[in-house]
């Protein structure tokens, strides 16, 4: 074998060996991942379903209806979405997240301390052939932006199939409604209003999803989420054409479009954070969520919390 010969098969491999090693661990955990997806999978289809007897999950979805607002702290490691899914994950977790307790750059600031929501969606009427089984809880649909596409899935099997840490409810108030109140009784305008926004929420939801498979969003999820992160990290995000954080530029444009949210500048819902949601405005001037006047986001309800791990 001449030295030349010796020399290019000698590049050859280690170009191979640079590609090869780190693909092994990445290979493991991928397909680690995605087992335990499937495992997740089968023990939420096989679960034994007592009728009339409620789950904590069914419990909870009562207390929800559309506008709620609901957040994620997600387990990257468990993101059976693919590598790059992942590092979107990795990155805007340590990007765009303040961080836990007095660690965190803005501490003390948002309704909850602990805990790093990356990932949002918005509840929205579920489809039905009857009116009366609109707002039935059972029929809610969580709409969000996944790798998977802009997706509206049933509520309850979302909930379900979650491995994220922390799963928080934002209930969204009507002007005049108290939803605290088990004896309060909506007046006839509330009604109006809440009817009036959930139609929006509906359209907004058929457009959204059927542009999503129109434009092939589901190809592009995790790459907007990387470079949103880098853009907020790096200060480039003022003139980005990609949000900061896809999944809360769709619920923040779901807001606005339903005429629920305050559009404050064309750029509004592509600098919104996750965690802007956790902030008040009345107490913070930026990084927060803007409403119209009477429309407010109440205490934060945990709906789930495992595990720091």
């Amino acid at each position: 074998m001449s030295s030349a010969t010796f020399s290019k098969l000698n590049v050859a491999i280690k170009i191979a060996a640079t590609i090869i090693v780190p693909s092994v661990p990445v290979g493991i955990w991928y397909y680690s991942a995605v087992q335990d997806r499937r495992s997740k999978i089968e023990q939420v289809r096989t679960r034994v379903r007592v009728p009339n007897v409620q789950t904590i999950d069914d419990l909870m979805i009562e207390k929800c209806k559309p506008g709620d607002v609901i957040l994620f702290d997600r387990r990257c490691h468990k993101c059976a979405a693919g590598p790059v899914a992942a590092l979107s994950c990795i990155l805007g977790k340590s990007l765009l997240c303040d961080g836990d307790g007095n660690g965190g750059k803005t501490a003390g600031v948002k309704t909850v301390e602990t805990g790093n929501f990356d990932h949002c969606g918005i509840i929205v009427p579920g489809r039905h052939e009857k009116k009366s089984e609109a707002l039935d809880p059972s029929n809610l649909l969580l709409l969000e932006a996944t790798p998977s596409g802009i997706l509206a899935r049933p509520l309850l099997t979302r909930l379900e199939m979650t491995q994220s840490r922390t799963v928080l409810l934002l209930p969204l108030a009507s002007p005049g409604e108290r939803r605290n109140d088990e004896d309060y009784e909506p007046t006839p305008k509330t009604k109006r209003l809440q009817e009036h926004f959930n139609k929006a929420l509906v359209k907004f939801r058929d457009t959204w999803v059927a542009e999503g498979e129109k434009q092939n969003y589901k190809s592009a999820h995790s790459t907007l989420g990387i470079i949103g992160a880098v853009s907020y990290a790096t200060g480039l995000y003022k003139t980005s054409k990609s949000p900061v954080s896809p999944s809360a530029w769709l619920v923040t444009t779901a807001l606005m479009e339903s005429g629920v949210g305050l559009n404050i500048s064309d750029r509004t819902a592509f600098e919104t954070r996750v965690e802007d949601f956790l902030r008040d405005h009345r107490f913070n001037e930026k990084d927060c969520i803007r409403l119209r006047p009477g429309w407010r986001f109440l205490s934060p309800v945990v709906m789930r919390e495992t595990s720091t791990s």
